[in-house]
């Protein structure tokens, strides 16, 4: 019996296809978990004494944090640019107090074919193993936290020319949960004009809410 030889070229482009679909999903599903796994480590540590800026109220009612739903679309190999001369700029605090950072450099992302760009920040006392990328976008105050959100990112190597953004790891500052925190304010420049529909929403207080005292 002798095959088609375009048909086993069929078959065979279909394994491979196969092997590929099999491996996208795989990865998609274990950076999900990954996601998943860290948000509920968070939780756990948010409902401990030590180290939670909850309160003793509010880690009694405190159930987990919400997050959008974890979209690699949001991760992105942004266009790094290292600054040469590394100013040193005070960053507002909430309190009105400033607190001082390097201006290290500045990553540029692609979202629905238009180009943004972020100025990324290292603490100027040294102690910060991770740039610092404090941003607002246009979900604050509606599905996110009104004052913006920070991300963090792992120092590139020297000469590299790009730097992973993952906005499912957008996080709040402490004050999203409680006002006796001062936090950095984003500055101007990081202003996205944009919805950011990743990473972490609006802290709900239900302690508070159950005692009548909403926002």
């Amino acid at each position: 019996m002798r095959i088609n030889p375009k048909l086993l070229i069929g078959i065979g482009l279909l394994i491979v296809f196969g092997y590929f679909f099999k491996d996208l999903v795989f990865n998609d599903d274990q950076y999900a978990a990954r996601l998943r796994k860290a948000r509920k480590e968070k939780d756990d540590g948010y409902r401990r004494v030590q180290g939670s800026p909850l309160s003793s109220e509010q880690r009694q009612a405190f159930d987990s944090l919400r997050y959008f739903t974890p979209n690699k679309e949001y991760r992105f190999e942004a266009q790094l640019e290292a600054f040469a001369q590394r100013d040193t700029v005070p960053m507002t605090l909430t309190d009105g107090k400033a607190e001082k950072y390097l201006r290290w450099g500045r990553a540029s992302f692609i979202l629905n074919k238009q180009e943004y760009k972020l100025t990324m920040f290292l603490k100027a006392d040294g102690k910060d193993s991770t740039l610092f990328i404090p941003f607002t976008d246009r979900t604050n105050g509606f599905t996110t936290y009104g004052g913006g959100r920070y991300l963090d990112a792992a120092l590139p190597q020297n000469g590299a020319t790009d730097i992973v953004l993952d906005f499912n790891e957008a996080y709040n500052p402490y004050c999203a949960y409680n006002s006796g925190y001062a936090c950095p304010v984003p500055p101007t420049d990081n202003r996205l004009p944009i919805e950011i529909k990743a990473g972490e929403q609006e802290f709900h207080d239900h302690s508070t809410h159950a005692e009548g005292e909403g926002h």
